[in-house]
């Protein structure tokens, strides 16, 4: 059986944006630097042709990894999720109990996650903690630095 992997719409429509400029735009550029590289004469010291080619591997092998990424995608479009607990796409805003530090977490695929934008992933410590709680529970998150615990004050998604 081949496994899905959870990834929010947001995530899902982002990698195809990329699929989309890494075929239309980097791919012809690619090519065309090939070409030009090609009438300088003598491929096998040209610098120019060799980079290219480099570019254009790098390139194809992502367009291969985002299209099997899409393709093995679970999208699922958190604005319809209704549940109080913590699940795949929730927005989880918590307090520090040492700190009273707030912060807000959205939980979301791999590779969608963005600490700088508030989104953390499903096999992150912090996510797999959160997971199954309600409003009002208390969290332990084993990190590198410690056990942190985390009262969680609101759960939402959208």
């Amino acid at each position: 059986m081949v496994e899905k992997y959870p990834m929010t719409l947001e995530g899902a429509e982002w990698l195809k944006a990329e699929l989309k400029r890494l075929k239309s735009e980097v791919r012809p550029r690619i090519v065309a630097a090939i070409e030009e590289a090609r009438a300088h004469g003598d491929l096998s010291e040209n610098a120019e042709y060799h980079a290219a080619k480099e570019q254009q591997s790098f390139n194809e092998g992502r367009i291969k990894e985002l299209e099997n990424k899409i393709a093995m995608a679970e999208v699922i479009d958190t604005r319809r999720i209704r549940s109080t607990r913590v699940v795949f796409g929730a927005r989880v805003t918590l307090v520090a109990e040492d700190s009273d530090e707030r912060v807000t977490h959205q939980i979301v695929g791999e590779d969608e996650a963005d600490l700088e934008k508030g989104k953390i992933s499903i096999v992150s410590p912090v996510a797999r903690a959160l997971i199954g709680k309600e409003e009002g529970d208390i969290v332990e998150v084993r990190a590198p630095g410690g056990v942190r615990r985390y009262e969680i004050l609101e759960i939402g998604y959208s």
